[in-house]
């Protein structure tokens, strides 16, 4: 029902009432349009928004179609981020993914130089993504400081694989902007596709999981999709080791 086509379509505030309803499924089944809408902070309209794209004529159709998704599911532990992920899974298990991953495949193969780019935890993930594409081939540095200097020569013929879960980082989307004068392609993985640092990217990755931030604003939305789509690309590079 929710496949990574039809997600990624999604603008943000219909974002917003797919998150409500994945992270709320069994309070979802009892609600009116209106009590959605109010929970999610969307608009009535929204919400009739995001059924048509999920190809139901109205919301009653969509809570029929819903019932019988979750029916049809494997039940799983309460309260242990499991469903999540399970449900990225099978959202990208299609043909228009694969060659989303491809085409990402594609740009990084042919670049002469990779820099992964990331702040805090995409920091990290960054300085896994390097290592693994190193060990696959495809030498590769990390940059995990915001205010890394840059410098054309050094970005000559080179590209960023730039990590952020909300694509709105300040200090990140700075760097961006730096690669991008200085002509440096940029392939960016983020949480959804409608942020500003997808949209200055030349190509995007997006992975649609609820976001979870905590209180202080400490953002603990799982990485396995990043860690996935971060290996199936260094896997599929092995293929094309001078990015033929």
């Amino acid at each position: 029902m929710f496949s990574h086509a039809t997600i990624a379509n999604l603008n943000g505030l219909e974002l917003q009432v797919y998150n409500f309803v994945i992270k709320n499924k069994d309070k979802v089944m009892y609600m009116t349009i209106r009590e959605l809408a109010d929970a999610a902070q969307v608009s009535t309209t929204t919400v009739l928004r995001f059924c048509k794209k999920m190809h139901c004529d109205g919301y009653s159709e969509f809570r029929i179609r819903f019932k019988l998704y979750l029916e049809q599911k494997i039940q799983q532990p309460v309260n242990t981020g499991v469903s999540e992920i399970v449900t990225f899974f099978k959202s990208i298990n299609n043909k228009e993914f694969d060659d989303l991953i491809d085409q990402a495949v594609y740009h990084i193969a042919n670049a002469e130089r990779i820099f992964f780019v990331g702040a805090g935890t995409s920091g990290s993930l960054g300085k896994y993504g390097a290592r693994f594409f190193s060990n696959v081939g495809k030498f590769s540095s990390y940059i995990d400081d915001p205010y890394y200097p840059i410098n054309s020569d050094m970005y000559k013929n080179a590209l960023a694989i730039i990590l952020s879960v909300s694509g709105e980082t300040a200090e990140i989307l700075r760097l961006a902007s730096q690669f991008s004068l200085h002509h440096c392609k940029i392939v960016s993985i983020t949480n959804n596709d409608s942020c500003s640092l997808a949209k200055m990217s030349d190509f995007n990755l997006s992975y649609h999981v609820p976001q979870m931030v905590m209180s202080g604003g400490y953002n603990i939305t799982t990485q396995v999709p990043v860690i996935y789509i971060l290996e199936v690309i260094g896997n599929r590079l092995v293929k094309y080791p001078s990015g033929k």
